[in-house]
């Protein structure tokens, strides 16, 4: 998978809450949650990726991996699980930091 550039600055919270199984009232709420957890998720991957610590690197992407899911950022998602697969492999190639500077900026787009 290539490295995108989502834009989820225009949620629909009724069909976000469709595809979950939720009531849209509570999308604001778990919006919130997400965003809260993703911060520390980041810092610790942009530490990880300074020390080509592949360990901690696969541990947080599959958390932010699993989040995303959760939410249906597709998008996400599928970044995430890159960096999760090629650190499990201790890939030395794979552009770490370019992931995780297109997942923050796409998470960024996230308003409530």
């Amino acid at each position: 998978m290539a490295l995108t550039n989502p834009d989820y600055s225009n949620l629909d919270y009724d069909d976000m809450a469709k595809n979950i199984g939720l009531k849209p009232k509570h999308i604001p709420l778990l919006l919130s949650s997400y965003l809260e957890e993703a911060q520390p998720l980041f810092a610790s991957l942009e530490t990880a990726i300074a020390k080509n610590d592949y360990e901690t690197i696969k541990k947080n992407a599959h958390s932010l991996k699993g989040s995303s899911g959760n939410m249906r950022f597709t998008e996400l998602y599928d970044m995430a699980k890159e960096m999760e697969l090629s650190a499990a492999e201790s890939n030395s190639s794979f552009e770490y930091a370019k992931y995780l500077e297109a997942i923050s900026i796409a998470v960024a787009t996230i308003k409530i």
